[in-house]
């Protein structure tokens, strides 16, 4: 079986199916807004997306994102350029309205979506391309953020119960998962920063498809942490 091209076909896959998932979330958040606004809003997520991923998309088949010479990494630049993004859209009015209007349950159950990103990095490391530190077989431990995202969202929100304290805790325990992972991640490309020295070194991520883990997977994970603690910080204790 060549797991190399499975990998890089489920990496769009994956990619295509969480951006849609979040567009129905959208959609719901949007329901009190007005007619022209919604379709505002909607039309905006589409054609940022469509200009982000056209963008990653030359940088990486161009061979941008493959060059490691300089620092910070370049792939490395595709998720500090969402995270900028996020400060700016976690404090927008329309983002607050958004979030009393989505069931606390979808910004947890969201994070699901990591267990096949682990998977496809297993993938990776079968094809030979990813170091194994990356992996579960490793130091990467965020497979169990997606794993427990049920059990916490039942847990903490499901069925009457509101436990904001444990749902807040989950938030920061799968934040604390996915910085481990990005440090390891960064400290495996050949850089001047490197500490796992065993091969093959980091850099498939700078490749397309893969750099949609980076550029896509890697904040879509981080966003809805984010907002899902901004939810639980403005629900009444």
């Amino acid at each position: 079986m060549n797991y190399y091209l499975l990998a890089q076909i489920f990496f769009v896959v994956l990619s295509a199916v969480c951006l849609l998932v979040i567009y129905r979330g959208l959609k719901i958040g949007l329901r009190n807004f007005d007619e022209a606004e919604r379709k505002r809003i909607l039309k905006k997520y589409w054609l940022i997306l469509t200009i982000w991923i056209v963008l990653i998309s030359i940088a990486s088949l161009s061979g941008f994102t493959s060059d490691f010479d300089s620092l910070p990494p370049r792939p490395a630049l595709f998720i500090v350029v969402p995270a900028i993004a996020l400060i700016f859209i976690l404090s927008a009015k329309q983002t607050k309205q958004i979030l009393q209007s989505i069931p606390p349950q979808y910004l947890i159950n969201i994070q699901m979506f990591r267990v096949p990103v682990e998977i496809l990095l297993w993938l990776l490391l079968l094809s030979g391309v990813t170091p194994v530190q990356m992996t579960f077989e490793g130091q990467n431990f965020d497979i169990l953020v997606g794993l427990t995202a049920p059990l916490a969202a039942y847990f903490a929100i499901s069925k009457g119960r509101f436990n904001r304290k444990f749902a807040i805790a989950w938030n920061v325990f799968g934040l604390l998962l996915l910085a481990n992972i990005l440090i390891i991640a960064i400290l495996s490309m050949p850089t001047p920063l490197r500490m796992f020295m065993n091969e093959p070194a980091n850099t498939e991520v700078g490749k397309f498809p893969v750099i949609f883990l980076p550029a896509i997977l890697v904040p879509i994970a981080y966003y809805f942490h984010a907002f899902s603690l901004k939810q639980l910080l403005m629900s009444p204790k």
